[in-house]
């Protein structure tokens, strides 16, 4: 059964959950539910309503909406509730959002993070209209613990590392899991980033503060069980992955070679020898998610 809900977002609470509650575990399996806290409310004005689904029969609810941007809304009035409920001034609400190549993980973080830093201004703003509040949410990619280049040449085969960089092994996941310890024990800390021109992380390029209450971690191998990867996992309150058929999802990065040079056919033979079956490895750990949430077309937002 698929449900179809006029979510009305006067009521934000709706959609929030806490991944770390009994409460909202199943007894019946190690599946955490949190469908039973949608709320659906008629009547709504048709221009207020969000045409968001989201599928019963699934072990693991699956969120999905008509167009991009109700997608970004639902996500964003989901996590609101964090910045008012995390009191503690070292406390951070994390979310991992892992996802395969090309299903839309960086985008759709920055820009459910960019909205629940819109709507903590507006509601900072009625108390004081002269002051903008600083940011509550932050992107923290996974990206930056690539690692470098040098490293990947000190390899017992330096070319096979290259080609396959973008595998699992060719990151650096001891260090990433050091950095959110960090900022769970401390609350704040500066993260690397990456830069795709050069090839190497940025060193200290990210400053996550501690006015920053959510994190959004975003990458493709944050849901995986082998190593370190597990205990990156275990750190997040909520572990979200966004799910994209392959086959469009390796159109995009297909795109997305090309538009950085490489020729059709050297983009094509990275695809199947690397992209391709470092998706199929990440669309395994969809299974470890507490949210599915279904891609949809980023240039598209119909009127309904």
């Amino acid at each position: 059964m698929r449900l179809y809900a006029n979510y009305a977002y006067s009521d934000p609470s709706s959609l929030f959950l806490n991944a770390r509650n009994p409460k909202f575990r199943s007894s019946s399996s190690n599946a955490t539910w949190r469908i039973s806290l949608i709320r659906i409310r008629f009547p709504t004005p048709r221009h207020h309503r969000s045409k968001v689904f989201c599928n019963l029969n699934e072990q693991i609810p699956v969120i999905e909406a008509r167009c991009v941007e109700e997608l970004y809304k639902a996500l964003a009035e989901r996590l609101q509730p964090v910045t008012a409920t995390v009191s503690d001034l070292d406390s951070k609400y994390i979310v991992g959002l892992a996802g395969a190549p090309g299903a839309g993980k960086s985008t759709l973080a920055s820009e459910v993070v960019c909205r629940i830093n819109r709507l903590w201004s507006q509601q900072d703003s009625a108390i004081d209209s002269v002051v903008k509040p600083p940011d509550v949410a932050i992107v923290l990619p996974m990206d930056g613990f690539h690692l470098y280049r040098s490293q990947l040449d000190a390899m017992e085969n330096p070319k096979e590392a290259h080609a396959r960089r973008g595998a699992p092994w060719t990151f650096d996941p001891e260090r990433l899991l050091t950095c959110l310890k960090t900022l769970r024990s401390q609350g704040s800390g500066y993260v690397p980033s990456f830069d795709h021109g050069v090839g190497n992380p940025v060193e200290d390029d990210i400053y996550v503060s501690l006015q920053h209450k959510i994190v959004i971690v975003e990458g493709n191998y944050l849901l995986l069980e082998e190593g370190a990867w597990k205990d990156i996992s275990s750190i997040f309150d909520e572990k979200w992955f966004i799910e994209l058929d392959i086959d469009t999802a390796m159109q995009r990065v297909l795109k997305r070679h090309i538009s950085t040079g490489k020729s059709p056919d050297v983009a094509k033979w990275r695809i199947e020898y690397n992209d391709r079956p470092n998706a199929e490895l990440i669309n395994k750990s969809k299974k470890n998610a507490d949210l599915v949430i279904r891609s949809v077309d980023f240039h598209a937002c119909a009127e309904q």
